[in-house]
């Protein structure tokens, strides 16, 4: 079941080994984990969730804490809306891939590709703002389901 979930995260562009460490913690029972229990838990090595979890801290799905007077981190999964967050995580990637698109699209003008390019941009501004639009009537929908 984690390898499903994990490949469906994966599928929707977070990396593999974050998607897998994230598909383990949201079906796993526990509320916090070390990195050794994550690693004993998806079957990988320390330095392979050393990454993961970096990973998932900077996109805010994983929150890391230390307990007072111990040295070892835990890593929980971010309460609340944590599909949400997923989907937050692509309009950096989508804002990225629109910049791209659009630099080539303007250097390529008219010629070669260039046309399509810049369909191709604005489809991916399209994209961008209806999921910005979309999260927002999320938050919304959230409050008050009614």
């Amino acid at each position: 079941m984690v390898e499903r979930i994990a490949l469906i995260l994966n599928e929707a562009g977070i990396p593999r080994m974050p998607a897998r460490v994230l598909a383990y913690m949201l079906a796993d029972d526990a509320d916090r984990y070390s990195a050794a229990a994550l690693a004993d838990g998806v079957r990988v090595s320390p330095a392979a969730i050393s990454g993961a979890v970096r990973y998932l801290t900077a996109t805010r799905m994983v929150v890391k804490e230390r307990e007072p007077g111990r040295r070892a981190e835990f890593y929980r999964v971010c309460e609340g809306d944590v599909c949400g967050m997923i989907v937050a995580a692509w309009i950096p990637v989508l804002k990225q891939w629109e910049s791209v698109v659009e630099s080539a699209a303007v250097e390529l003008g008219a010629n070669g590709g260039g046309h399509r390019l810049a369909e191709a941009t604005e489809f991916i501004a399209f994209l961008r703002g209806e999921t910005e639009g979309m999260l927002g009537r999320w938050v919304e929908y959230r409050r008050d389901p009614g």
